[in-house]
């Protein structure tokens, strides 16, 4: 029996495919609990989408599909700063039109040569098939993310609390504003190795929204996402072996269950914490 449940750590790519959705699953882990308190979810879907024509374009002129994605991304991030700092348009509405366009923009330039780029892959991610210069690429930016948010999470946590409050102390609010762009940037990056430009936008919501349900301690919320995004990426990877299934599918599921469990049984802030405080307030104004 447990010769079966140790067959996956036999094979390299699954050894790497763990590993590295480990790593990846904890940086999102810890971003996501700053795109959760900031109201970001829009900006991370965006972002994710806008590293498609990166890739397509890194992969037609040989360069590291990391370079591209990054600098697409990027730009993107700036753009969507300008319109927003130059325009009255709504957030929401400039989001949509930039990640929108550089979607298309990435699907038409892998639509003109279809040999050069797999869709699926960038897509959907193939973390199973990932080349050694591309798993240095992901690691490199994952470790880099997860020491900028150790060096300056204090700052970034003011900043996404109270931007105002911030301003006041003295703290470079637009370049903190620019800083957090670009770490969502890198990391859908990283993370699209592992479950694909669609998926992306999961890993950096969901395991900070599951913590924020289970403590008011925004440390200990950093911990609970970054551990619970490693874990289920860990868990995920492994378990897809098995069922033979796909790797950002199973880690994102996982995730989506954990969020589910939390949001009923949440001791706080829960669906059944709230209704025995409803039922106990209820009790109180109606004896």
């Amino acid at each position: 029996m447990m010769d079966v449940l140790l067959t996956p750590f036999q094979y390299d790519y699954m050894q790497k495919a763990i590993w590295v959705s480990a790593l990846v699953g904890a940086v999102c882990g810890l971003l996501s609990c700053f795109v959760t308190l900031k109201g970001w979810s829009l900006m991370g879907d965006a972002l994710s989408h806008a590293v498609v024509p990166g890739v397509a374009l890194a992969y037609l002129v040989g360069a590291p599909f990391a370079m591209g994605a990054f600098i697409a991304g990027l730009l993107a991030a700036v753009g969507m700063g300008f319109i927003k700092a130059n325009t009255e348009i709504r957030e929401d509405a400039i989001i949509g039109v930039v990640f929108s366009s550089f979607f298309a923009l990435g699907i038409f330039l892998i639509s003109t040569n279809p040999a050069g780029v797999s869709l699926q892959t960038i897509v959907f991610g193939n973390i199973l098939a990932i080349s050694d210069s591309d798993l240095l690429q992901v690691c490199i930016l994952a470790v880099a993310a997860l020491l900028v948010l150790a060096l300056k999470w204090k700052d970034f946590l003011l900043y996404c609390f109270d931007p105002q409050q911030a301003r006041s102390l003295g703290l470079p609010v637009k370049g903190l504003h620019y800083a957090l762009l670009i770490l969502m940037s890198a990391i859908a990056v990283a993370a699209m190795q592992a479950v694909g430009a669609l998926l992306v936008v999961a890993m950096l919501v969901t395991p900070g929204a599951t913590a924020y349900l289970l403590t008011d301690r925004f440390g200990r919320m950093l911990l609970l996402g970054s551990g619970m995004g490693a874990a289920t990426s860990f868990v995920g990877a492994y378990v897809s072996y098995f069922l033979d299934g796909a790797t950002g599918g199973c880690i994102v599921l996982l995730q989506t269950l954990c969020f589910l469990l939390a949001l009923i049984f949440a001791p706080k802030h829960g669906m059944l914490a709230a209704r025995s405080l409803r039922k106990r307030a209820l009790r109180e104004v109606v004896p």
